[in-house]
């Protein structure tokens, strides 16, 4: 592990956050909190937070955008949504430099997830053009129509980790099927969202269509969920705030669209090259260090590649370059925060007590900031605690299995199922993994995640509902059956 701190970025002003209400940014409201440079500890600015007032201003604005947007013709949406790309795209450095200062992923990386927040918005500009209805057949005089509509307004909830490709998901979906949105995005990572929903002001979306808001999550929560105005609630952050607001929403019988929490396992099969494949698990494992959903955590792999998979993954955990986000050649950030760092130094702490042997890392590096070295650990025990509770940092974990059934078994005995990997040289095992394994999404043989085109979310405590892919839209639709006799009464 080195550790970098000269950076090859130029210095770039942190935006002003407000709250974005009915078509107006609000700036003087009481500061909620702070926003920290996770690389610094620097504070960058403040976050204002939204008063009652704000929340039920932004609720009559979201049902009156509704009754503009939902009547909007989809090609408008759709030119809506692809101006919105151009902008964020034109703008990638800019905002590419805001999420690393105030996320800390490589500036690079930051970069690349503005690319992918433009890639959601224009595949959901070409999924507005595919809702369709059909006609029934039925006896003469009668049309038997089934009507596809937007469901309502939207309380949409996205997180830290991926602050403008989340909600570039979110809304894109809801926005093309002609729902207005709520916006609360994490307090942490303001700034991005901010530049997101100002793309999407600038490129001609109605005043109320958007609204955005910061502020005590509680408030916002309970008064947007328990609104007769929201139609809808969709969250991306964790299981336990997952089940928070989804019991909200089922009291006031709204359904939901919740990506929630993983806990990915990888396979690694007999016959494969244990090196080969670490080297590619490496790389996955401590992108964005760590702090991803879909980050692959528990390396279940066969006791015959298993020293040559551990020494090679350890290797290249030694050897990645840790820094600020905008330092030449860093390839892994900080964590978000110093609870991150703790939360990692327990489970690290608590693995070791119980027999895991530390290959790599298990420190943070340094006083400032919110570094910590990439990790690898090797004979984790079953019942270590990072074992079932989400590491969301840069912590690998090994463990060997003898036979495809245990490591199905150890693979699937949390309540998690979101991504997960496998590598395998027998097409058998392959077919059987893609049946057995329970996850949403399972990539075999290489360690990419679906992107805009696909399906993803997840099973059991990791989500209810899909988002991207072909059916984007239809958690944000609602069908409706018209019959209706053609003679005059």
């Amino acid at each position: 592990m080195n550790q970098s701190s000269s950076t090859d970025a130029p210095q770039v002003a942190y935006p002003r956050i407000a709250l974005f209400v009915d078509g107006e940014w609000i700036h003087d409201r009481p500061a909620f909190c702070e926003v920290r440079n996770p690389s610094d500890d620097t504070v960058l600015g403040s976050v204002p937070g939204a008063i009652p007032a704000d929340l039920e201003r932004a609720l009559q604005s979201a049902a009156r955008g509704f009754a503009l947007w939902r009547d909007t013709p989809a090609p408008e949406r759709a030119r809506v949504l692809l101006c919105a790309a151009e902008l964020l795209r034109a703008r990638r450095d800019e905002i590419g430099r805001t999420i690393t200062l105030e996320q800390g992923k490589p500036y690079a990386d930051g970069k690349t997830e503005v690319e992918r927040a433009c890639g959601f918005l224009e595949w959901e500009a070409a999924q507005a053009l595919r809702v369709y209805g059909s006609v029934l057949p039925s006896e003469p005089r009668m049309q038997r129509l089934v009507f596809k509509q937007p469901i309502g307004p939207v309380a949409a909830f996205t997180p830290w980790n991926v602050p403008i490709s989340s909600p570039g998901r979110k809304l894109g979906a809801a926005l093309a099927a002609g729902c207005s949105v709520i916006l609360k995005p994490s307090e942490f990572t303001p700034g991005a969202a901010c530049a997101f929903v100002q793309c999407l002001q600038e490129a001609g979306l109605p005043a109320g269509v958007v609204n955005l808001v910061f502020g005590d999550p509680v408030l916002i929560s309970t008064t947007l969920i328990a609104s007769p105005v929201i139609r809808m609630v969709t969250l991306t952050g964790s299981v336990q705030v997952g089940k928070q607001l989804s019991k909200l929403a089922g009291e006031a019988m709204k359904p939901v669209l919740m990506e929630l929490g993983g806990h990915a396992p990888v396979l690694v099969c007999a016959g494969v090259d244990g090196a080969h494949v670490a080297q590619q698990a490496a790389a996955a494992k401590m992108r964005m260090a760590g702090q991803i959903c879909a980050s692959p955590t528990r390396f279940i792999v066969h006791r015959s590649v298993y020293d040559s998979f551990v020494s090679e993954l350890s290797r290249i955990a030694r050897e990645l370059r840790v820094g600020d986000g905008f330092a030449a050649g860093v390839q892994v950030g900080p964590l978000m925060n110093a609870r991150r760092v703790a939360a990692i130094e327990g489970l690290v702490q608590d693995a070791q007590a119980r027999g895991a042997r530390v290959v790599a890392g298990g420190q943070r590096i340094g006083q400032r900031g919110c570094f910590f070295a990439p990790t690898v650990l090797a004979d984790v025990p079953l019942d270590a605690m990072a074992m079932s509770e989400e590491p969301f940092g840069p912590l690998a974990l090994c463990v060997a299995f003898d036979t495809l059934d245990e490591a199905l078994a150890l693979a699937n005995s949390l309540p998690l199922g979101l991504q997960a990997y496998a590598f395998t040289n027998s097409l058998e095992d392959a077919e059987r993994i893609g049946r057995e394994l329970e996850c949403g999404a399972l990539s075999i043989n290489h360690m990419g995640a679906p992107g805009a085109d696909a399906p993803f979310g997840g099973v059991k405590d990791s989500g209810l509902g899909r988002e991207s892919g072909p059916g984007s839209l239809e958690a944000f639709l609602v069908t409706k059956t018209v019959l209706q006799k053609t003679t005059q009464v």
